[in-house]
């Protein structure tokens, strides 16, 4: 082979190695439009393509963007003799013509076209030497305040143009922490949130950053990078919550007022104000300055402070930092007069206070702010009225509105009443008040009972709780309806158990006697009662209560015949339901409040299961007790006394039965559709389910089952499938169509352990749609089909002999017998 078809050779494997050229696998083919992708960068004299020209043509012209790099031999051979550039020309569209000898177009020109493909050959630079910027502290994190830019020549739309930022250095770096961030892809650079919060031009008022950009994404380790400085000046953070505003309330300067004004760290900011309160009024507003305005009067009385907060945001409508808390307080001014507490102020004195003792106080009010000049009220008495004995007889205390006596004590039977006029002013206002001072009467005067003794009074020990047994009267000379002559009655003898209350009519001061509770001749028959009249007033010094503040009674308590009591009205037992008979399950115990015996009896003993003695009370089983059948047996045990009148009580006995083990297990239902398809392809199996009837425990039920039969076991197996659950299977396919009535021994595991065997029907039968078809069988007595058919046509003709005999007997007697003579007649030949 020549060196020349050598290197021809090598060029092809070339570029079927490094580009993929051709069509079809080949590298060479007739003169049509044609596209090839070539990466930049190759060594030339690489061939392209190999055209071929069809006679007459003989050679080739190549045109277009040639660029000198592209030529084409005379056999058709497209090569590139110079190395490709994308970033000089990503496109390079040619015309290839095929010629005859004397050098005429004979065929073409067709377009080629040559995509330069490209390869990582240029790195990022940034576009700039070096970046400077400046942050507020407290910015937001995230949001950036510069970004650093690099360019790269390669393809953007391929990874050798992909370019990734990222955060090399930050000097200083405290606690070895980032204050700063950049994004990958943007190269915006903004805090993190450490940044935010921690940043302090006062510590450190600037950063040195190094931040590179490298191509490739990132992802190769051929990639090329760049890097640059980036110079970062702290400044001091303006986004802070202005001083406390105070504004003087009901101000006539024209609104709106500007009080105050915030500012972001950046221009552009959307502002605006918050009211967490939720007022009903809102007189604030803010511009798109900062600038905050109160924009109408403010009254101090209806709202003394404001507190709000001022909102900065983006023009995403997003918050850029913390809202600022503003607060505005309300200056007062003396705009409201005093007020009195009441249109009158009554107090009340009583006829012996001495010289100089407080009355009482008034208190007015002011709207004005308190503890300021504005709201001090001086107090001063202008009239009194009646001026009895003299004028002159109260003081007020000038800041504290104390009401004293100043000249005597005073005596009710003057004038029971004085009527004042006080003046009282703050700064700018006067307002008048009015105090009513009642003199009233001092307890001197003890109570004085009608009657120091009201006899004997008799009752029945039934007496209903509630009655008045009695009526008692006492008087008091104080005046009427205060407390010095409102009269309390209280039993200081003869009543230790409380039986008796004392009620008092508030207008009459009449006491009435009441059974608080049963009175009882057996506890106490007789009381000697003694009733004290007090007053809810003390009585003033050297004034005491005496014998005429007190009285009597004798209360006599009569004996009526009352039924025995039990002492409980409801006695509880438990007993096992084995316990033999004759045991003693419990005992109820009443007695007779007259001393009477008591004789016992059951009542209610519907199943016969106790008895009780009738002396004693106590209670015994006579048969065997069945917790299946009742497990809380009540009874009635009536208590009669023996003698006197035979009252009778009676009281509530349950006896609750315990389980004992005395129930074998059993099914839980008949089985009667348990059945296999004849004939089985297959052992199948059925489940069933046990159950007994004692008491269930917190452990469940553990029935153990197994067959009845060990001959079955050849055919049948049961297992286990839980405590109350089973599977019966059988072990092969050979069974007869027939019905099989399987034993099943179920045990219980109890105490004593307790076991059945039951029988389990399963029926072998032809199936229908899963279901088993079962045809009705014939049952004795029962003829079959051709019989019931000819018994069918039997009767039908006795019936027609019968028919025509009938009609041809009324016939011959021409209707002159009756029904029955016809009916004898027909039946006649049937009995022959």
């Amino acid at each position: 082979m020549t060196t020349q078809a050598q290197l021809h050779c090598l060029c092809l494997l070339t570029l079927y190695l490094t580009t993929g050229y051709g069509q079809e696998g080949k590298f060479s083919g007739p003169l049509k439009p044609m596209e090839f992708s070539i990466f930049e960068g190759q060594e030339p004299s690489q061939p392209i393509f190999q055209f071929k020209a069809n006679p007459p043509a003989v050679t080739f012209k190549l045109t277009g963007e040639t660029d000198g790099i592209f030529q084409i031999q005379s056999d058709g051979l497209l090569y590139h003799n110079k190395s490709l550039d994308r970033e000089t020309r990503a496109v390079h569209r040619l015309q290839v013509s095929a010629l005859d000898a004397q050098g005429n177009t004979v065929e073409g020109p067709v377009p080629v076209t040559i995509e330069v493909k490209d390869i990582n050959d240029n790195r990022p630079v940034f576009l700039q030497q070096h970046y400077e910027g400046s942050v507020r502290q407290n910015s937001r994190p995230g949001k950036p305040f510069i970004y650093v830019n690099a360019t790269d020549l390669d393809d953007p739309a391929t990874l050798n143009g992909q370019l990734i930022y990222q955060i090399i250095m930050q000097l200083p770096k405290v606690n070895n922490v980032m204050y700063f961030q950049i994004n990958n892809q943007t190269g915006g650079i903004s805090l993190t949130p450490q940044g935010s919060q921690e940043l302090d031009p006062l510590k450190n008022p600037s950063y040195k950053l190094l931040v590179s950009v490298e191509d490739m994404g990132g992802l190769s380790e051929h990639s090329f990078t760049d890097s640059v400085h980036v110079d970062i000046t702290v400044k001091e953070n303006i986004w802070k919550p202005p001083e406390p505003v105070e504004i003087e309330e009901n101000s006539t300067e024209p609104y709106p007022i500007k009080i105050t004004q915030v500012q972001w760290n950046d221009p552009g900011a959307l502002y605006s104000l918050v009211d967490k309160e939720n007022s009903p009024r809102f007189p604030f507003s803010i511009d798109q300055k900062g600038d905050i305005y109160v924009t109408q009067p403010l009254d101090r009385e209806e709202k003394d402070a404001y507190v709000f907060y001022a909102v900065a945001r983006d023009e995403q409508g997003k918050s850029l930092s913390i809202p600022l808390k503003i607060q505005v307080k309300v200056k007062d001014i003396n705009d409201n007069p005093p007020t009195c507490p009441s249109p009158v102020t009554v107090l009340e004195v009583q006829e012996n206070e001495q010289i100089g003792s407080s009355i009482g106080t008034l208190t007015a009010h002011d709207m004005d702010e308190q503890d300021t000049i504005n709201s001090v009220l001086e107090y001063r008495i202008v009239d009194q009225t009646p001026k009895v004995p003299q004028d002159g007889l109260f003081l007020v205390q000038e800041f504290s509105g104390i009401l004293q006596l100043v000249v005597q004590s005073l005596r009710k039977w003057d004038t029971p009443q004085y009527n004042l006029t006080i003046e009282v002013s703050d700064r700018d206002f006067k307002t008048l008040c009015f105090v009513q001072i009642n003199v009233i009467d001092i307890n001197d005067q003890i109570p004085i009972f009608e009657k120091s003794d009201y006899g004997n009074l008799t009752f029945p020990e039934d007496t209903a709780v509630g009655s008045v047994i009695l009526t008692i009267q006492a008087t008091d000379a104080d005046e009427p309806h205060t407390g010095s002559s409102k009269i309390l009655y209280r039993i200081t003898q003869g009543d230790s158990e409380g039986r008796l209350e004392i009620e008092t009519d508030p207008q009459t001061n009449t006491g009435y006697v009441k059974l608080k509770k049963p009175l009882d001749f057996e506890t106490v028959a007789i009381h000697n009662i003694v009733v004290q009249a007090e007053n809810p007033e003390p009585l003033v010094p050297g004034v005491q209560y005496n014998a005429s503040s007190s009285t009597t009674f004798r209360l006599t308590v009569t004996d009526v015949n009352e039924a025995p009591q039990f002492f409980q009205q409801v006695s509880e037992a438990k007993v096992s339901e084995a316990v033999a008979k004759g045991t003693k399950v419990g005992n109820m115990t009443a007695k007779d409040p007259e001393g009477l015996d008591v004789s016992y009896s059951l009542r209610g003993d519907k199943r016969g299961w106790l008895r009780i003695d009738p002396a004693t009370g106590e209670i015994f089983s006579v048969a065997l007790l069945d917790r299946e059948a009742e497990s809380l047996y009540r009874v009635q045990v009536v208590a009669t006394e023996v003698g006197g009148s035979y009252l009778s009580s009676t009281a509530q006995f349950h006896l609750t039965l315990t389980d004992v083990n005395d129930n074998p297990p059993r099914l839980v239902k008949e089985y009667t559709g348990l059945f296999f398809c004849y004939p089985p392809k297959a052992p199948g199996s059925l489940i069933f389910e046990a159950t007994d009837d004692d008491e269930l425990t917190f452990r469940g039920r553990h029935f153990t089952f197994s067959l009845g039969s060990e001959s079955l076991q050849k055919d049948w197996e049961v297992s286990k499938i839980n405590g109350t659950h089973a599977r019966l299977s059988t072990k092969h396919t050979g069974f007869e169509e027939r019905v099989y009535n399987i034993p099943i021994r179920i045990g219980d595991g109890g105490r004593p352990p307790l076991e059945r065997t039951v029988s389990l029907p399963v029926t072998f039968c032809k199936c229908v749609e899963n279901r088993c078809f079962q045809p009705a069988a014939r049952m004795p007595g029962i003829p079959p089909v051709g019989m019931a058919v000819g018994i069918l046509l039997a009767t039908f003709l006795v019936i027609g002999i019968i028919l025509a005999v009938m009609f041809f007997r009324m016939k011959r007697d021409k209707g002159q017998h009756n029904a029955e003579s016809a009916q004898a007649s027909e039946t006649k030949p049937l009995r022959n």
